[in-house]
Protein backbone atom coordinates (compact mmCIF):
# COMPACT_ATOMS: atom_id res chain seq x y z
CA UNK A 1 0.00 0.00 0.00
CA UNK A 2 1.36 3.54 -1.19
CA UNK A 3 1.17 5.97 2.12
CA UNK A 4 3.51 8.63 2.72
CA UNK A 5 5.37 6.87 5.12
CA UNK A 6 5.89 4.87 2.25
CA UNK A 7 7.12 6.57 0.04
CA UNK A 8 9.50 8.46 2.46
CA UNK A 9 10.77 4.97 2.90
CA UNK A 10 11.82 4.25 -1.06
CA UNK A 11 12.97 7.58 -1.31
CA UNK A 12 15.30 7.15 1.40
CA UNK A 13 16.92 3.54 -0.31
CA UNK A 14 16.75 5.86 -3.36
CA UNK A 15 18.98 8.64 -1.94
CA UNK A 16 21.20 6.12 -0.23
CA UNK A 17 22.20 4.52 -3.82
CA UNK A 18 22.64 7.54 -5.02
CA UNK A 19 24.58 9.08 -2.01
CA UNK A 20 27.09 5.32 -2.33
CA UNK A 21 27.98 5.77 -6.12
CA UNK A 22 31.30 7.16 -6.85
CA UNK A 23 29.66 10.17 -9.22
CA UNK A 24 26.31 10.41 -6.77
CA UNK A 25 24.53 9.79 -9.85
CA UNK A 26 22.98 6.78 -11.60
CA UNK A 27 21.02 5.69 -14.24
CA UNK A 28 17.17 4.81 -13.85
CA UNK A 29 17.87 0.96 -14.40
CA UNK A 30 20.93 1.50 -11.91
CA UNK A 31 18.59 2.74 -9.19
CA UNK A 32 16.11 -0.06 -9.94
CA UNK A 33 19.16 -2.59 -9.54
CA UNK A 34 20.47 -1.31 -6.19
CA UNK A 35 17.49 -0.41 -4.41
CA UNK A 36 14.96 -3.82 -5.99
CA UNK A 37 12.30 -1.34 -6.03
CA UNK A 38 9.36 -0.99 -9.08
CA UNK A 39 9.10 1.21 -11.44
CA UNK A 40 6.33 3.53 -9.91
CA UNK A 41 8.01 3.08 -6.46
CA UNK A 42 11.03 4.55 -7.47
CA UNK A 43 9.19 7.50 -9.49
CA UNK A 44 6.66 8.02 -6.55
CA UNK A 45 10.26 8.34 -4.43
CA UNK A 46 12.12 10.44 -7.40
CA UNK A 47 8.75 13.12 -6.79
CA UNK A 48 9.77 13.18 -2.96
CA UNK A 49 13.26 14.06 -3.45
CA UNK A 50 12.49 16.40 -6.70
CA UNK A 51 10.44 18.46 -4.14
CA UNK A 52 13.05 18.53 -1.28
CA UNK A 53 15.35 19.76 -3.98
CA UNK A 54 17.91 16.72 -3.34
CA UNK A 55 18.02 15.48 -6.63
CA UNK A 56 18.52 16.54 -10.72
CA UNK A 57 17.19 14.63 -13.82
CA UNK A 58 18.48 14.65 -17.12
CA UNK A 59 17.79 12.52 -19.97
CA UNK A 60 19.98 10.72 -22.18
CA UNK A 61 18.99 8.85 -25.29
CA UNK A 62 18.69 5.62 -23.76
CA UNK A 63 18.03 6.12 -19.68
CA UNK A 64 17.10 8.87 -17.04
CA UNK A 65 20.13 10.15 -15.06
CA UNK A 66 19.41 11.32 -11.78
CA UNK A 67 22.09 12.42 -9.48
CA UNK A 68 22.39 14.32 -5.96
CA UNK A 69 22.88 18.09 -5.92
Amino acid sequence: MMNIDTIGTWAGEVYKALDKSDTRMLGFKLIKKATKLKKDEIMAALGWLGREGKIAIAENDEDIVVSLV
